[in-house]
């Protein structure tokens, strides 16, 4: 009988196949920095921190020797992004503080947002989220870190403009779906569609986020019994 790890994965063998491609580049080409960036981004979403940190440290190494400002602010952005995926937000903030790249301006800011949301200051989240929004105003993920945050801080009118921003143009979005729902809810609109939405469009996202939904009932049906 064939046992079921005798089959490779195939995903599997793919991003290996990719992790050596891109570790041949930097052999080849170990000057070019979007290779170190690649790949360390690549590990970090493979959940191989470790040996992302390390090439994104080397990589900084070489080019702090070689005074180059665009390709540290590349690696800087990537070894922000990989502690703010492992929870070290303070580290993350300093890195994403150190970016002055134009053209890396507007993601730097919309991880500072996530990152002091992930902190639970709300306030710093929108003023990060709105100097992003200065530079993408139509960027889905950076009206979704302002409207969540809003959200978080009980301005319900305001977050509202900003999920329905998204939902124009992205209306597949479940999270969007979901705290739009709440918004309406509270602000004593009709709801149900947009939660009808985002359980459609991610049952799973649903469910985890199902207690925040009973909560808040609970709070509006307690407020509404003392009126």
């Amino acid at each position: 009988m064939t046992k079921k790890n005798d089959f490779r994965d195939p995903k599997k063998k793919e991003t290996e196949k990719l992790v050596h491609k891109l570790v041949e580049a930097i052999d080849e080409h170990p000057d070019k920095v979007n290779n170190y960036y690649d790949l360390g981004s690549l590990l970090t979403r493979l959940n191989d921190y470790q040996q992302a940190e390390e090439l994104f440290m080397k990589a900084l190494g070489i080019f702090e020797a070689k005074n180059d400002q665009g390709a540290m602010n590349l690696l800087n952005y990537g070894l922000g992004n990989l502690y703010y995926e492992v929870g070290k937000v303070n580290e993350a903030i300093k890195l994403y503080n150190k970016i002055d790249d134009p053209k890396l301006k507007a993601d730097s800011y919309l991880m500072l947002a996530q990152s002091y949301m992930k902190k639970g200051q709300h306030k710093q989240a929108v003023a990060y989220g709105l100097t992003a929004h200065e530079l993408r105003e139509d960027d889905p993920e950076i009206n979704q870190v302002i409207g969540d945050s809003l959200l978080a801080l009980g301005e319900f009118k305001k977050a509202r403009e900003y999920y329905d921003a998204i939902l124009k143009h992205h209306p597949g979005r479940a999270d969007t779906q979901f705290n739009r729902g709440i918004v309406a809810m509270v602000l004593g609109e009709p709801y149900k569609d947009y939660l009808a939405q985002a359980k459609q469009l991610d049952l799973n996202y649903y469910h985890k986020s199902e207690e925040r939904l009973n909560d808040i009932e609970k709070t509006l049906q307690a407020a509404q019994s003392k009126d």
